[in-house]
C-alpha cells in the first residue's frame, strides 16, 4: 500500500479528518460531535495519512507554544491499521515540519494507552499525571529536536547499532555510514559521497554495496529486538544492480513489506532464512538495488 501525507484540502478530506478524531479520541468518552475541535485549529497545520484511493489512515495536528516549542495534539491512526508502523510514519512528518518552521522542542501530552509509543519514539515524560485517582489523566512529554537527527523510533537502539558498526565493522566508520532513520517497519541509511568518491567523481561501488548490505542486516537485527529474539547476522548471497551512478546524496531504505521469509524457525532453535530488496538512492533517484539473503543463526546452549 501506497502512503502519503498530505494536508486536508476539500471539503471531504476536512470531514473525514475531524470525524476520524471525533470517533477515536472523543466517542468512546461519550463526548459530543465539536469537541473534537479547539480555538488552535485555524492557527495550526493539519496532516492526514492516506492509503491507496485516499483511504484515510491516520490524522495529526502542529501548533507552536513559542518560537522554539511546538505540540502535536490530536494524532490518532485509524483503529483498523494500528499497529502496523503508520503512528510513526505520521509522527516524523510533524516532527520535521516543526524542524522546519524552527522548532528546537516539540511537546504532546499523553494517556496510559499511547505513553509506551512516545518513549519508544525518544520522548521523556516531563510531567507525570495521577492516573491512579485520574485514569484518564495525560503526561506531558518532551523531546529535544535536533536539526541533523531524523531517528524518530528506538533510537537508543539505533546508536547501539550504529556504535558497534563503527567499533566491529571498521569499514562502516570510515565510510561515515549512519542510521538516518528507523520507524519500526523500515530503515534508511545514509554516508557521505565525500568518504565514498571514485576517480571519476561518484560513490564508490563497493560503498554502494557496503551501504546496502548494512541497511539490510541493520533492518533485520532491529526486527529481532522488537521480538526479542537472539540470533547472529550473515550474509549468506547477495547481488546488485548499479542503474546510474550516484553523483550527489547516497542513501539506502528497505521496508519490511520487501523482506520474505520470518524468524519462526529460531523459536524452534533452527536458523531463520530471509531475503529482502534494499534500493539504494540518489536523493530521490533510484541508483542501486540490492537482493540480499540473510540467514540469522539460531543460538546454541
Amino acid at each position: 500500500m501506497a502512503l502519503t501525507v498530505k494536508t486536508p484540502s476539500t471539503d471531504e478530506q476536512w470531514q473525514a479528518y475531524y470525524q476520524l478524531r471525533w470517533e477515536v479520541l472523543r466517542k468512546p468518552f461519550h463526548r459530543p460531535p465539536g469537541s473534537e475541535k479547539d480555538e488552535y485549529d485555524q492557527v495550526a497545520e493539519h496532516r492526514m495519512l492516506v492509503g491507496d484511493n485516499d483511504e484515510l489512515i491516520g490524522v495529526g495536528r502542529l501548533h507552536f507554544n513559542s518560537t522554539e516549542e511546538a505540540q502535536i495534539r490530536f494524532m490518532v491512526v485509524h483503529p483498523s491499521f494500528q499497529g502496523e508502523g503508520h503512528g510513526v510514519t505520521l509522527l516524523h512528518d510533524l516532527e520535521l515540519l516543526a524542524r522546519k518552521q524552527g522548532a528546537t522542542r516539540m511537546i504532546i501530552r499523553s494517556r496510559d494507552t499511547t505513553l509506551g509509543f512516545y518513549l519508544k519514539c525518544g520522548y521523556e515524560i516531563k510531567e507525570e499525571a495521577n492516573t491512579v485517582d485520574k485514569p484518564m489523566a495525560e503526561h506531558q512529554l518532551v523531546k529535544p529536536l535536533d536539526p541533523v537527527n531524523h531517528i524518530v523510533y528506538r533510537p537508543s537502539w539505533c546508536a547501539e547499532l550504529q556504535k558497534v558498526w563503527h567499533n566491529e565493522i571498521p569499514v562502516s566508520k570510515a565510510m561515515a555510514i549512519n542510521i538516518f532513520q528507523y520507524t519500526g517497519r523500515s530503515i534508511e541509511l545514509t554516508a557521505p559521497l565525500a568518504r565514498n568518491i571514485n576517480v571519476h567523481g561518484t560513490m564508490f561501488a563497493g560503498s554502494i554495496y557496503t551501504l546496502a548490505t548494512l541497511c539490510g542486516w541493520g533492518l533485520i537485527q532491529l526486527q529481532q529486538r522488537e521480538r526479542d529474539i537472539q540470533g547472529s547476522i550473515v550474509l549468506a548471497e547477495g547481488s546488485i544492480q548499479y542503474l546510474q551512478p550516484i553523483i550527489q546524496e547516497p542513501r539506502a531504505t528497505v521496508a519490511m513489506k520487501d523482506v520474505s521469509g520470518d524468524f519462526a524457525a529460531l523459536n524452534n532453535g533452527k536458523n531463520a532464512h530471509l531475503s529482502l530488496e534494499v534500493q539504494v538512492l540518489d536523493g530521490e533517484k533510484l541508483a542501486a538495488v540490492f537482493n540480499g539473503r540473510y540467514v540469522v543463526l539460531a543460538k546454541r546452549d
